[in-house]
């Protein structure tokens, strides 16, 4: 086990030192491109300037015979485009995967300077974080790299939930996790074969009345796995993220699904399709009138100490605590969105 007095020390003579508190950035949605396809690749200069995050995706997605033609178009249009405040990310292969050495190594070498977080598939536990943080340590101290490339964690597997604590403890590097629901429903032997939302059967009836109809309310599959995350990512300072919805087709199941990871504490969701860029924007940016009585707790309480009534409700430094975690991330969505800035009075 490290030392707490070791955990913040570099890996590797020369590599940059840690983060001791994430960077300040606006995710909420990491849209991935396959950039193995030119034509994917071209889009990206005017995708980057409506996302939070581009993702070059080199795992799920890619055919065999095309993940290393994947891997050098990434770093071609890394190369080739400004990002300016949008973050650049990958999805490299999985760790048992005959591709992942080459996409770590050439990838660091390459971009590393410009590559902001290494997305980790199916993380089972630290040790594959302990992994990638030494590697990567050793690539950033060999091409002079001057900050630390951030690890973001999929949780796709059972072991990988039943291991989400020491996940988000494993390194500074880590940055964030994924809920991945298709291979984690595989893993689990779950009876479903849709990516994230919910399921019709996966319901509760109602109480019996007589012969009348019973209703029945669907539930949310992921409720537990997203809550179990959020804890985990909270207590360790990194970020949960809700992460695909499959069905381009279903707009408002999409909003649903987002909307639930939003209020349980995640801070983005995945985007893989150009019609969710719009729905996470929406989701994972407050509501201006939940922001506008946020300012109204703050400003009866500047200091959070004591009680208040506003519009008829009590507020307390329980409250005052709520309605900072609004407020500030409206400070964030308004510095990069002028027009939600507007609407927010900030």
């Amino acid at each position: 086990m490290k030392l707490p007095r070791q955990f913040f020390k570099p890996l590797a003579i020369g590599a940059p030192a840690p983060y001791r508190e994430l960077p300040v950035q606006l995710e909420r949605m990491i849209h991935f491109v396959p950039p193995h396809l030119e034509k994917m690749r071209n889009k990206v200069p005017d995708i980057a300037k409506q996302v939070d995050v581009v993702l070059g995706n080199l795992e799920d997605a890619i055919p065999s015979d095309a993940k290393e033609a994947a891997r050098r178009g990434f770093i071609e249009m890394a190369k080739a485009t400004d990002f300016g405040s949008t973050g650049l990310w990958t999805r490299i292969n999985c760790l048992n995967s005959p591709w992942v050495l080459d996409d770590i190594v050439e990838i660091v070498s390459e971009i590393g300077g410009k590559l902001d977080v290494i997305m980790l598939p199916k993380v089972e536990g630290a040790w594959d974080v302990h992994y990638l943080d030494q590697l990567l340590a050793q690539l950033e101290a060999k091409h002079a790299i001057g900050k630390p490339i951030l690890i973001h964690a999929i949780l796709e597997t059972a072991e990988g939930v039943k291991n989400v604590e020491e996940i988000a403890s494993a390194s500074p590097r880590m940055h964030g996790m994924s809920l991945g629901p298709a291979d984690l429903a595989a893993s689990r032997a779950m009876k479903t074969t849709r990516v994230g939302g919910g399921h019709p059967d996966y319901k509760v009836l109602a109480d019996a009345d007589g012969d009348k109809p019973r209703a029945g309310y669907q539930q949310d599959l992921w409720h537990y796995t997203v809550g179990k995350m959020v804890d985990a990512c909270a207590a360790n300072g990194i970020k949960p993220f809700y992460g695909p919805f499959g069905d381009f087709s279903d707009l408002a199941a999409c909003e649903s699904q987002f909307r639930n990871a939003f209020l349980q504490g995640c801070v983005g969701a995945w985007s893989l399709h150009p019609t969710q860029i719009d729905i996470a924007k929406r989701v994972f940016s407050p509501d201006p009138g939940e922001v506008a009585f946020a300012l109204k707790i703050l400003e009866a309480m500047p200091d959070g100490a004591g009680a208040v009534m506003i519009d008829g409700k009590m507020q307390d430094d329980a409250t005052w605590k709520q309605a900072k975690v609004i407020v500030d991330l409206a400070r964030i969505v308004a510095a990069k969105d002028p027009e939600m800035g507007k609407a927010y009075g900030l």
